[in-house]
């Protein structure tokens, strides 16, 4: 079975003095198996690891998060197929949110779930993304 993490630069200028959080918490940002590439959590923090108090700002963050770590793989925004997002007040954020997912998100469109929470991992978090996404076929 072939399985491989991405590993993100420590001198990244997307995810700045956060990418330390990989190490830290014992997980990687990406893991490509069978075709596909996980996707794990990733948040709207700014690289110098402060929380933007906007709904609009984190998502924006986040999915420009999810693009770096597609394009070190050779990928981009179109390569999602499933997407899963966890949203604390998801009722007050949801507009905030969808606004921000229309100007990054273009069709062809990745299935998509939302989840309501009570909170994230660190206080002020409002939206967590994770992501599926597939490799083009050898074919």
């Amino acid at each position: 079975m072939s399985i491989h993490t991405v590993a993100i630069p420590e001198d990244s200028e997307v995810f700045g003095v956060t990418v330390s959080a990989f190490a830290n918490f014992g997980y990687s940002a990406a893991v490509g198996s069978h075709g596909h590439l996980f996707v794990a959590g990733t948040i709207g923090r700014r690289t110098d690891g402060t929380i933007p108090d906007d709904i609009e700002e984190q998502t924006e963050i986040a999915i420009g998060r999810i693009a770096e770590i597609l394009r070190l793989e050779g990928l981009d925004l179109s390569a999602l197929v499933d997407v899963t997002s966890y949203h604390v007040d998801i009722h007050r954020h949801l507009p905030g949110f969808s606004k921000a997912k229309a100007r990054l998100i273009r069709p062809p469109y990745p299935t998509w779930s939302l989840i309501g929470v009570s909170a994230l991992a660190s206080p002020g978090l409002l939206v967590e993304i994770r992501a599926i996404a597939a490799y083009p076929d050898a074919s």
